[in-house]
């Protein structure tokens, strides 16, 4: 399977990614755990369809010591008992951020107090910039077709 478009070597294209790559970055260096990021990378790109992200973010998981165990069980995160409840609560703010338009309004207050009881201020702004930013990573390689598999952890470096 090909790409439909190098969209990371067309020069409009790498100018979009830096910004994307930019905001990310602000979401990395923040106080949001790590294998929370990671977690809600992975469950944004599997509602999404994104083989390539799904692919990426459980290699970078499993290079940053994530458990097979874990990672095989975040499409089913709610009946497996290996997440801690604000892991949960990311995730569960991850699904439904990620489907907005599958609810009619939109993230519940529910879920929002829910992942405010385990995340401070800056904790939330960073898990909502990173819902953002995956999910517009998503559609870039869904929409271009980037084909899955051949990702190496720290490709991207």
């Amino acid at each position: 399977m090909d790409a439909r478009l190098n969209y990371f070597g067309s020069a409009l294209g790498a100018k979009v990614m830096k910004h994307i790559n930019s905001a990310n970055k602000v979401v990395v260096d923040s106080t949001l755990p790590h294998a929370t990021q990671k977690l809600v990378e992975i469950r944004a790109s599997q509602i999404n369809g994104c083989g390539f992200c799904t692919d990426m973010h459980t290699k970078d998981a499993t290079h940053a010591g994530e458990t097979a165990q874990r990672l095989n069980l975040v499409a089913a995160w709610r009946e497996a008992t290996v997440f801690t409840d604000a892991e949960r609560a990311a995730l569960e703010l991850a699904e439904q951020g990620s489907r907005i338009a599958d609810a009619a309004g939109g993230v519940t207050d529910e879920a929002w107090a829910n992942a405010a009881k385990h995340f401070d201020e800056d904790q939330l702004a960073a898990l909502v910039g990173l819902i953002a930013v995956i999910n517009a990573y998503n559609r870039i390689n869904v929409i271009t077709q980037q084909p899955a598999g051949s990702y190496r952890p720290g490709q991207f470096d």
